[in-house]
């Protein structure tokens, strides 16, 4: 690590990592996107675009490929569907040394075991991210309202160096980033969070406030949260009274038209991270002996959105 600071690579130049990764490229942190040739090739033409509410962004950023990419690095930031963990893997391993740190803002928990596995938890952060924003057709990176936050730590809960270097470098931003020592918990709560909002925003097909016109729509809306929070618990991380509090005041806000990204790929006809979100969950659900009826039925839906998809392809 330079004493400018760490090295990033950011797999991908999406809607999470190019604005993360954007953000830190602009305060001047070393940064380079891992990419495939085409969206290279788009960002080598046009440069990062980013339009926000928190200030728009254009610049030039240094971009690899998998056949350019070169050396290792200090921090790895993984921002992939969940369902693409394999071939991120397989992208980001040349570039992990002896001191890298991996540091995961994937939906969902079961990507840690499987990075576990391959790199070691010793390399393995635990990581949050609270971003609404979406990719557009023409590549532009649009964020979708003034949250930006990012929260990581180490998961023994100890306060490192390089977690205080990754802290260092987004303290140059506008980005809410925050070390935390309960990052577990944080990615239970998320986990919860996301389980229950993209639960029935598949299974209804409409956003919040679609769903809370409906007769049993709050009932059903919490009833699904109150399964998910009941798997939290079991598997050792109940939510904290507070996030219990937030997620029922965004659960039930009357007109609003909060929705999952998960529902947006859903109505789109795309993949989703059903599976690894929703299907994991259910998992720890049926493993900790957790009646789910609501959950069971979500991932039922997805599972058939998801046999459909397969069949066409």
């Amino acid at each position: 690590m330079s004493l400018a600071g760490p090295r990033f690579l950011v797999l991908g130049a999406g809607a999470v990592g190019g604005y993360f990764g954007g953000r830190l490229a602009a305060a001047n942190a070393d940064v380079t996107f891992l990419v495939r040739p085409a969206r290279a090739a788009l960002l080598d033409e046009r440069g990062l675009i980013i339009e926000s509410p928190m200030g728009y962004l254009r610049l030039p950023v240094r971009v690899a490929t998998a056949d350019t990419l070169d050396g290792v690095f200090d921090t790895v930031l993984l921002t992939a569907k969940a369902y693409d963990l394999e071939q991120a893997i397989a992208a980001i391993r040349m570039a992990v040394g002896p001191g890298t740190a991996i540091l995961p803002v994937l939906n969902g928990l079961g990507h840690l075991d499987r990075l576990d596995a391959v790199f070691g938890p010793e390399r393995v952060l635990g990581g949050v991210a609270y971003i609404a924003a979406t990719l557009t057709a023409e590549g532009t990176i649009r964020h979708l309202n003034r949250v930006h936050g990012i929260a990581f730590g180490e998961r023994s809960g100890a306060v490192s160096r390089r977690v205080e270097a990754i802290a260092g470098a987004f303290a140059a931003t506008p980005v809410d980033a925050s070390i935390s020592d309960e990052i577990s918990l944080d990615m239970w709560e998320k986990f919860v969070m996301i389980s229950s909002l993209a639960g029935m925003n598949c299974l209804m097909r409409g956003s919040v406030g679609d769903i809370l016109v409906a007769d049993e729509g709050e009932s059903l809306m919490l009833k699904l949260l109150a399964e998910c929070e009941a798997v939290a618990t079991a598997s050792g991380f109940p939510p904290r009274e507070g996030h219990r509090e937030q997620c029922r005041a965004v659960l039930t806000e009357r007109g609003s038209n909060f929705s999952a990204s998960m529902r947006r790929d859903l109505e789109a006809g795309l993949r989703t991270e059903g599976d690894q979100v929703l299907g994991d969950m259910l998992r720890r659900a049926c493993a900790n002996g957790i009646d789910a009826p609501l959950l069971r039925t979500a991932v039922c839906h997805l599972q058939v959105h998801e046999r459909r998809l397969a069949e066409r392809h």
